[in-house]
């Protein structure tokens, strides 16, 4: 139980298969974690990395079949392998610990992280991610409710305003002598 709610906490108090962080391909489990110390010394980032500069990637093998074949990893700066121009590429390798770490200078823009683990059959995964980007996405998540609030507010109050009794209860409380 206390293994169990460490791996919880690390990953945001969320549970792992709910962590949009996490990569499955059958039974393989992998999780990129992105940190940028000189942003902000204990933010853990994901797809969306805030700022421009350095940045550190951690990838952490979750299944320990994943520790005993060799995982290799490219990033690329764009949204398409074929396309892209690659600015790293760490070549297959063991990776007993089930860690694989890679520090490097991200400009704005979109980059696509493949993680190609050699086993049979081989397990590609793709992290897509952006750097210094709005996420129009969660932008409008973030506005429709108030909005929507803000448009059932002035419906009501209109109608009220409209409406035969609160105009009888003005003319009363205007009748009235103080």
């Amino acid at each position: 139980m206390a293994l169990h709610t460490s791996t919880v906490g690390a990953h945001g108090k969320v549970a792992m298969e709910e962590d949009n962080c996490m990569r499955r391909i059958g039974e393989n489990m992998i999780h990129l974690s992105a940190y940028q110390p000189q942003v902000d010394k204990e933010g853990h980032y994901c797809t969306d990395i805030p700022k421009a500069g350095n940045a550190i990637l951690v990838i952490d093998l979750v299944d320990p079949e994943l520790r005993d074949i060799p995982v290799g990893v490219k990033i690329i700066r764009g949204s398409n392998a074929t396309e892209g121009e690659a600015i790293t590429s760490l070549r297959p390798a063991l990776y007993e610990d089930g860690v694989i770490s890679t520090q490097n200078v991200l400009d704005q823009g979109k980059y696509l992280v493949l993680i190609t683990a050699e086993g049979l059959p081989p397990l590609n995964y793709e992290y897509h991610l952006r750097v210094e980007m709005v996420n129009y996405a969660n932008v409008f998540r973030a506005t429709v409710g108030p909005a929507v609030g803000l448009l059932l507010a002035t419906i009501l109050i209109y109608k009220l305003l409209r409406s035969r009794r609160f105009k009888n209860w003005l003319v009363s409380r205007r009748a009235k002598p103080n």
